[in-house]
């Protein structure tokens, strides 16, 4: 580092910028976006000579936490400017010695409360916005539905649309940890819109307390950009599939059972022929049977948790379009090994329903076809 470079304390910059000093932000914009010390101007390290000019001028530079005003401080000195000062600390320590922060014009609530988000450039501001306008359909607010609904709130998706006709047992609060003791009886949509308006009053709750069917499906789906299956049946399964294949919607599908949970991400709808749907990995439902319900088999109270927020990261992947999302994949835990495995799944070129070129036949009577 150049020897030259004064680095100064926070209080004493701002001492200086008030007797006339420039002081510039030379952090990333969405590292700005959480705040930054009151008058410091935002300027990327290669735009310093330009918005600045005059190089008899005293100039501070600030960052995050002083290493990279320090480099970039060096850097102009190499230039000719030779009254440069880097803060100490960086903006970590102005914040902690109590010195005024501002926040871009706008939400203060915004910038606050997602700020970690904002941190992150795959993310920044344009992609909370983004989360904040997103809408997803959440089916059923029970084990699975209840960490992805938490998290998809925490994370500022603008709205949830939660299905479910069910109430709160004292048997569902093992795992399904939307709801409380206080609740029980209370019907599973309202007690889930509570607690996510405790967590993030932005985030729009829309409670659907209806059991899902081929007569309201489509409604449920108008206007949402995906499908988050919290379902605990088949029927509704299926019906799901052929519905998000019918309206072209992201279905981000999970199921648990005793120790042992799966994930996939089912896009058959917007790609056809390069996608799989839920049928193409399950043509036709397993005999009753063979697929007992938590209720009847049982479940581990913290694998819904997993499967969930796995769920839930997808979802976020993709209304962000980031990452590789899961499609074509499907996601096995285990959780009594902890072991997780990948199969890969390929679409079905005579799938039932998501064929390149079918025309979607309509729905069918997914109960009596879920018996057999």
């Amino acid at each position: 580092m150049n020897d030259m470079i004064t680095t100064i304390a926070p209080r004493e910059a701002l001492q200086r910028q008030r007797a006339g000093a420039v002081l510039l932000d030379v952090r990333e914009a969405h590292e700005r976006a959480s705040g930054m010390a009151e008058g410091a101007i935002g300027c990327a390290a290669a735009e310093i000579p330009a918005t600045v000019g005059d190089r008899a001028r005293e100039i501070g530079l600030i960052c995050e936490s002083g290493m990279r005003s320090a480099r970039a401080a060096a850097e102009l000195h190499d230039l000719g400017y030779a009254n440069v000062f880097s803060v100490d600390g960086g903006t970590r320590r102005w914040r902690d010695d109590g010195l005024p922060i501002v926040v871009p014009e706008g939400d203060a609530d915004f910038f606050d409360r997602y700020s970690r988000h904002l941190r992150l450039p795959d993310i920044g501001v344009d992609g909370q916005r983004r989360l904040e306008a997103s809408r997803v359909l959440v089916v059923g607010a029970g084990g699975l539905g209840s960490p992805a609904a938490f998290y998809l709130a925490a994370a500022g998706v603008g709205t949830l649309r939660i299905a479910d006709d069910d109430v709160v047992d004292r048997s569902n609060l093992q795992r399904q940890i939307l709801h409380a003791e206080d609740r029980i009886g209370m019907s599973k949509v309202g007690s889930a819109a509570r607690t996510l308006d405790a967590l993030n009053p932005r985030v729009q709750v829309e409670q659907h307390a209806v059991r899902v069917t081929s007569e309201n499906v489509d409604a449920l789906l108008d206007g949402v950009d995906l499908v988050l299956d919290g379902a605990d049946n088949f029927p509704v399964r299926y019906l799901l599939n052929d519905a998000c294949v019918r309206h072209g919607k992201p279905l981000v599908y999970g199921a648990v059972h005793r120790f042992e949970g799966q994930l996939s991400v089912f896009d058959a709808g917007r790609h056809r022929g390069e996608s799989p749907c839920y049928r193409c990995l399950f043509p036709e439902p397993p005999p009753p049977e063979a697929a007992p319900n938590c209720a009847e088999a049982g479940v581990l109270g913290v694998l819904p948790g997993v499967i969930g927020l796995l769920q839930a990261t997808e979802v976020l992947k993709l209304l962000l379009g980031l990452g590789e999302p899961l499609s074509g994949r499907l996601l096995h835990f285990d959780a009594l090994s902890m072991r997780f495995r990948e199969t890969r799944l390929r679409p079905d070129p005579d799938c039932a329903v998501c064929a390149p070129g079918r025309a979607f036949a309509g729905y069918i009577d997914y109960a009596r076809f879920c018996a057999g």
